[in-house]
């Protein structure tokens, strides 16, 4: 494993002095890495030529696989681990918020149904005013023409007093001007 890490090194390292340098010949690194890849080629195409050593690296290969994937299994179980909790307690928050949310809907609806039995107190009550405010009302009409009846009666029995007065009056006249035509009359 080591020796693939410090060829990997050096093949990046040459490909850096590659880059920076001008196209020339190959260097004697880049040879031997050309070299290592064709014989990695020709095994993997003719595993009978250095099957222990194909098999070690494949062995090698797997298992670095197997890690990798160990590894990942892990980070994904954690991170399904986290995220199940992010669910978890976002769940009871939101189950809290709910609750809450719940209590206030009863609290207004008790409220609401405490104002509409008012409401209705109020308005009956109003319906009782405005019956007793239609009887008392009736009861005032009645009241008001039975007092414009006698108050008509009375303007009659005036119109008649005065004229009683006016004809007394006059009789009383008249029997003064017989009175001393009499004692004229007797002289």
């Amino acid at each position: 494993m080591s020796s693939l890490y410090t060829r990997s090194k050096e093949y990046t390292r040459s490909r850096k002095a590659q880059s920076d340098s001008p196209p020339s010949s190959p260097s004697p690194i880049a040879k031997t890495l050309r070299h290592e890849r064709l014989s990695r080629l020709e095994a993997a195409t003719n595993p009978t030529a250095s099957d222990s050593s194909y098999s070690d690296r494949a062995s090698g290969r797997s298992s670095a696989y197997s890690r990798r994937e160990n590894r990942l299994a892990t980070l994904s179980s954690r991170a399904e681990e986290e995220s199940n909790r992010d669910y978890k307690k976002l769940y009871e928050s939101a189950l809290s918020e709910n609750q809450k949310l719940k209590s206030k809907l009863q609290e207004a609806q008790l409220e609401l149904a405490d104002i509409k039995a008012k409401l209705e107190k109020a308005a009956q009550q109003k319906q009782e005013k405005t019956s007793d405010r239609s009887s008392m009302l009736e009861m005032e009409k009645r009241e008001k023409r039975a007092l414009e009846r006698k108050l008509s009666e009375m303007e009659e029995e005036m119109k008649i007093l005065t004229e009683l007065k006016s004809d007394n009056q006059r009789l009383k006249d008249e029997n003064g001007a017989l009175i001393r035509v009499i004692s004229k009359l007797s002289k």
